[in-house]
């Protein structure tokens, strides 16, 4: 990659980390207030009713994100047929959103005694519901800002999304005090509104267009994509389902405070992808299967910043949550750093995926979904029954090694990315073994002034491989030196 396109590469990660910034900032000014007002108890049933949430939004989407992204990458050259791809998949999207709905009312009291083991959640599980599938349906619109490389406009619609929930949830919960049902309504009103506000754009960018041929072509990448999806999410939130079975309320918010903390890695990460994940694709479609040496180099820079803020949560999990939470939260810190080693370890399943999506393979991502999510069930249950909400972080994380060295080397097999595999293996053997070193440091009570010292060390550590790899250079320093330079300038 020469200086020019390197430059524009991470300018475009500049712009795609200022939504994730600013995200990151909310919670260092709602936890401290929100916390101080909700109890655990009642951010275990906001975790509880994202558990459905999350389910059934899953099934609306009927895995049409994925084929969209990959689709439009095939027709980003042809103006209507990009228009077409859009909207149809938009309007199918909203046609099974509208059925799910009509049949999640319908049945909703059985529905609110299986999750809640309690008839009395209803309202915020079908709010729920209804907030987290609005906010996929605004996240195609997105999705063409981020393929077709529009990083500004995918940046400032993002930020204004965040914006107006961080301000509908503190109106919520701090001056009409609504309870934990005000964190639900502040997504869902923020979500409708910019549904429409880019639904409105995007008129004035693509003309509003349709076409089945393009929906069935679609419809073949993406339901063999559902399987994986409907148990992908049976996967994902199984844990919190069964520490409320299994455990308590309290427990299931405790842990859900420790993995919100913890998925600003996954947030960090997705920021990222947005940059490396369509440049993947175009090195694919344009070099076939001889673009797997590129794609290997060109991912390197990214697994490394990718997993420094990962080391950086889980090293300091402990302050965070200690200035963000009164003391009846801090169990959750061993927590973080765990869920932290797990989405870090995610970079790789973010690429797997695109491997099999790109050789139209997605029956075998279902398939291995499904391996992934017994073996993700049969750890969990005794985890949790012996240590509780720590032992479903450390279930999931297990399980997510296992399962995503599987999906590894299938993925390989059928598009081989040559990976730079000593860079990589250096750079995770920093982040897994000082991670694990905090844990053991903090299970045997060591002091803080001893463990601080050893954080600091793991950092400068990191470093040190960021110099042997030639990441941490003078002439990135300086590239990246020029562009914030510049950004200053012209703003």
């Amino acid at each position: 990659m020469n200086n020019k396109d390197k430059q524009e590469q991470i300018k475009n990660s500049f712009f795609y980390m200022l939504p994730m910034l600013i995200n990151t900032l909310m919670p260092f000014i709602t936890l401290p207030i929100f916390t101080r007002i909700l109890t655990k108890e009642d951010y275990g049933v906001l975790a509880l009713s994202q558990v459905y949430a999350t389910f059934a939004a899953g099934l609306v989407n009927f895995g049409m994100v994925a084929s969209y992204d990959r689709n439009y990458f095939k027709y980003r050259n042809d103006k209507q047929k990009s228009a077409q791809l859009l909207y149809t998949t938009l309007l199918f999207v909203t046609c099974n959103f509208l059925f799910l709905l009509v049949l999640t009312y319908l049945f909703r009291v059985p529905l609110s005694n299986l999750i809640f083991h309690s008839p009395l959640y209803v309202r915020i599980m079908l709010c729920a519901f209804c907030a987290s599938s609005v906010t996929r349906l605004h996240q195609y619109y997105l999705a063409y800002f981020k393929n077709s490389e529009k990083a500004k406009h995918y940046v400032a619609y993002t930020i204004a999304y965040i914006l107006i929930s961080f301000v509908l949830s503190l109106y919520m919960i701090a001056f009409l005090r609504i309870g934990v049902i005000g964190l639900v309504y502040a997504q869902l009103f923020s979500s409708i509104i910019m549904f429409f506000i880019l639904s409105y754009k995007s008129l004035t960018l693509l003309p509003l267009s349709f076409s089945k041929k393009l929906l069935l072509e679609s419809l073949k990448i993406s339901y063999p994509l559902t399987p994986r999806i409907f148990f992908g999410v049976i996967g994902s939130q199984f844990d919190k389902y069964m520490i409320g079975l299994l455990a308590s309320l309290g427990g299931v918010g405790i842990y859900s405070i420790g993995q919100r903390i913890s998925y600003f890695v996954f947030n960090y990460m997705t920021s990222l992808e947005h940059v490396f994940i369509p440049q993947t694709y175009k090195k694919m479609f344009d070099l076939k299967e001889k673009g797997g040496e590129s794609v290997g180099r060109y991912l390197t820079p990214f697994a490394y910043v990718s997993i420094a803020i990962a080391l950086i949560i889980a090293l300091f999990s402990e302050e965070i949550i200690s200035v963000l939470t009164p003391s009846s939260y801090h169990s959750a810190i061993n927590i973080v750093i765990i869920l932290s080693m797990y989405y870090g370890f995610l970079f790789f399943g973010k690429l797997t995926g695109n491997q099999l999506i790109f050789t139209k393979k997605t029956h075998i991502a279902s398939l291995l979904t499904m391996v992934a999510i017994g073996l993700n069930i049969l750890l969990n249950i005794p985890f949790i029954i012996k240590w509780g909400a720590i032992g479903a972080a450390w279930a999931t994380f297990i399980a997510g090694l296992i399962s995503g060295s599987i999906f590894f080397v299938v993925a390989q097999h059928y598009y081989e990315i040559k990976w730079e595999y000593k860079k990589i293996a250096a750079i995770f053997l920093v982040f897994f073994g000082s991670s694990l070193l905090m844990i053991i440091l903090r299970n045997f009570s060591v002091e803080y002034s001893i463990r601080l010292m050893v954080k600091l060390t793991s950092l400068l550590c990191y470093a040190y491989v960021g110099l042997r790899i030639r990441l941490l250079t003078k002439e990135n320093y300086n590239l990246v030196k020029n562009i914030i330079s510049f950004k200053k300038k012209t703003s």
